[in-house]
């Protein structure tokens, strides 16, 4: 195995503490969770979103360090919920307007009912044992976030599906008889939780050997220096930060508010760029009639900044 030095550790400078977690579990009584759940957040300045379903807990929130360790704390205290594990990071400003915790009929949305990621899921492999893997010419690495986010950034060599959404990838496995080429696939997501669903789902369809990044791109960027990453770009996070590079620091990347894309500083000062408005991306697929509604939205918002309050639209 490649050897690794010590880790960097995540940004510490950030005023905000972001924990990332998912768990499946049997979870009949989600419903009944949902309001204690909200409450706590609440008093604890805490925000962001969490989705909850009979299959579990899975979500993305942001706060002091004290109350996120309260909020944690609590979720574990529930027996279904005892061994979650999460991953955190450091934001500079609060990466969310407010907080919601949702019920939802599953907590990753991949439209196929007879996955369960407690029966069957494919095999977990850490980050510093992840180069060795993907780069073995008998794998064939998959990333399995949608095209706005393999934009960018990718692990070397990886297959991208080029999906919108997570539904359209159980198709393109279908579609591409090619992957029982090689012997073994290895997933990859943000955070992991698509990969549970992936996984199983690549178990389901005859694959034997099928792995996963524990901790998805997330714990991987933490964990492994950036001189041995075989990581090229940023990874798309879903809050104000936009995206995030080596160590977890923020990056430097901008979120088109009329079609949610990441944008890059060139992408900028693109002749299609308007702020809240348009972009690069999404102005073909927009008429002008929805432009003058985002310009009308993002008025709005700079009337509010203007008074010093956040407008919800921003």
């Amino acid at each position: 195995m490649t050897e690794h030095t010590s880790a960097p550790r995540p940004e510490t400078t950030g005023a905000f503490c972001v924990a990332a977690l998912y768990h499946f579990a049997k979870f009949s009584r989600f419903e009944s969770f949902q309001e204690p759940l909200e409450t706590l957040c609440k008093a604890e300045g805490v925000k962001g979103t969490l989705l909850i379903a009979h299959e579990g807990i899975n979500g993305t929130i942001a706060g002091t360090d004290p109350a996120i360790a309260k909020v944690l704390a609590y979720i574990r205290s529930q027996p279904e919920f005892s061994n979650l594990e999460h991953k955190e990071s450091r934001a500079s400003k609060m990466p969310f307007l407010r907080m919601k915790v949702r019920l939802k009929k599953e907590i990753v949305t991949m439209g196929v009912e007879d996955i369960d990621p407690n029966e069957i899921v494919g095999t977990y492999v850490d980050p510093k044992d992840w180069n060795d893997l993907i780069s073995a010419p008998e794998t064939i690495v998959i990333d399995t976030r949608n095209d706005y986010e393999t934009a960018i950034g990718i692990f070397r060599g990886a297959v991208d599906p080029n999906t919108k959404t997570f539904r359209e990838f159980p198709d393109w496995v279908k579609n591409n008889p090619g992957l029982h080429n090689k012997p073994k696939i290895a997933m990859y997501c943000t955070g992991g939780i698509r990969c549970e669903k992936a996984t199983a789902f690549m178990k389901q369809q005859g694959f034997d050997e099928v792995y996963h990044l524990k901790g998805g791109i997330l714990k991987y960027l933490e964990e492994v220096p950036e001189e041995q990453s075989l990581w090229d770009g940023a990874c798309f996070v879903f809050d104000e930060r936009v995206s995030v590079t080596h160590g977890l620091k923020e990056g430097n990347h901008r979120l088109c508010h009329a079609c949610r894309n990441p944008i890059t500083a060139e992408e900028l000062t693109h002749p299609h760029y308007e702020e809240g408005v348009s972009c690069s991306h999404c102005y073909p697929e927009r008429t002008e009639a929805d432009r003058d509604r985002y310009r009308q939205r993002q008025l709005q918002i700079a009337l509010a900044k203007k008074r010093g309050e956040r407008h919800i639209g921003g």
